[in-house]
């Protein structure tokens, strides 16, 4: 008997009008996101950080998949998902609105505490959108519907970072913070942190009104997925190996391209790189998330006519030559290299995240919030990779993405033929 979905208990209208609304869930969340290339520069002048200091930027925020992901997937049981998406913008408002106290204490912590609140609307949102839209339409197009939905992701990682290099890093004083210190140190430091502060409150106005929005359609699907997630649950599904080795990929997908996004800025700064001042080169970050906007629209049709495995383990194989070239050159071959990389890393997490899904059918959220889980990543692969800059610096550090791609093509090359009933039976 065919288990039910929300596109099988759904009219057609009602299911093309949920796409609409995943797609702004998916450009919302993607944006906010990006912004964290934008403050990290920012935030590491103010404080006088190092890169691996500064990288903890990147693990406050992906720390909230590793804790919150599976209480999202509970959430989603429990009230459905158009319900979970208004908990999940409601605490992104409230992580937006923490940035006020953050900026009048001064104290880097604080940022912290407000981008792990935010970063767990984000998580419950995603939990939220990846089974959504792959639920909303005919199963064997769901590599290609995340794939486009992800297009729409990553606009908003193209025009976010690009207006925020523009409020946030244009407009950093020109003051030696090492000559203050006490209270005249807070207070240059609440007075340059308000440009970030008036950029998220703005945010926040945004996010209370697609809440409200969202509210108002939320009895238009019956979607309540069919068991509730645990613990035991988790490792059941980790016993099938193509959904435990997916998992991993997520891991060393996000935590790769995070590691990447977050030194974009210092990178291009660099003397040997493109020499760029802090501003221009906030304004090449959206080149790199772009570059992965117009690949999902490319990679939505490819994935349609060839192997979504093979696709994946060819772009993987591109992203290491790229980042080997960028290595081990200078100048705008260095920069551009580096930028190209979105271009490649456009596909990688719908279809190692379809790829990994299939099969699981009613327990689709579930395996979101397991899946989820592994972005943690975002928070270990960046820190690792900072921590080596500091020691060998920028160019050597993309050693440790390198690496994170080769497990990519691994599974790329390892999920190459479909999913059977066969497989399914074994696990």
């Amino acid at each position: 008997m065919k288990a039910d979905t929300p596109s099988t208990r759904a009219p057609e209208r009602t299911v093309r009008r949920l796409r609409v609304f995943v797609f702004g869930l998916f450009f919302v969340f993607g944006g906010i996101t990006s912004l964290n290339d934008v403050i990290i520069p920012k935030l590491k002048g103010l404080f006088t950080l190092n890169y691996g200091e500064v990288m903890l930027i990147q693990s406050a925020f992906f720390a909230a998949y590793f804790l919150i992901s599976l209480p999202a997937a509970a959430i989603v049981t429990r009230v459905g998902y158009m319900r979970a998406a208004v908990i999940g913008l409601l605490t992104m408002t409230a992580g937006c609105l923490l940035f006020v106290p953050a900026s009048s204490s001064g104290q880097f912590a604080t940022f912290l505490g407000a981008l792990f609140v935010l970063a767990a609307g984000i998580t419950i949102v995603q939990v939220v959108a990846n089974p959504l839209i792959s639920l909303l339409g005919k199963p064997e197009t769901a590599h290609s519907r995340l794939t486009f939905a992800q297009a729409f992701n990553s606009l908003g990682t193209t025009i976010f970072p690009y207006v925020g290099s523009i409020l946030i890093l244009g407009s950093l004083a020109a003051e030696d913070t090492g000559a203050l210190s006490g209270r005249a140190l807070a207070v240059f430091r609440a007075r340059e942190t308000a440009v970030i502060v008036r950029t998220y409150l703005g945010l926040a106005t945004v996010l209370a009104l697609f809440a409200a929005l969202v509210w108002l359609f939320r009895n238009q699907l019956a979607d309540t997925p069919s068991e509730s997630p645990t613990l035991r649950h988790a490792a059941k599904l980790l016993h099938r190996a193509r959904f435990a080795f997916g998992t991993v990929c997520i891991f060393l997908y996000v935590g790769a391209e995070v590691a990447i996004g977050s030194l974009i800025v210092n990178y291009l700064m660099q003397p040997n790189v493109l020499g760029l001042a802090q501003e221009d080169a906030g304004k090449h970050v959206p080149l790199y998330w772009g570059g992965a906007m117009v690949g999902r629209f490319i990679g939505s049709y490819l994935l349609r006519v060839s192997s979504p495995g093979k696709v994946l383990a060819s772009a993987a194989a591109v992203v290491i030559a790229l980042l080997l070239v960028s290595a081990n050159s200078s100048g705008a071959l260095s920069g551009w290299s580096l930028l190209a990389i979105g271009l490649f890393n456009s596909i990688m997490f719908p279809t190692i995240f379809s790829l990994a899904s299939e099969g699981l059918g009613p327990r689709a959220a579930e395996g979101s919030g397991i899946i989820c889980v592994a972005i943690v990543g975002g928070a270990v692969v960046p820190l690792v990779t900072g921590h080596v800059a500091d020691f060998v610096g920028l160019k050597g550090a993309l050693a440790i993405p390198a690496l994170c791609y080769a497990g990519i093509a691994a599974f790329g090359a390892y999920a190459r033929r479909p999913w059977s009933e066969t497989a399914a039976a074994r696990n």
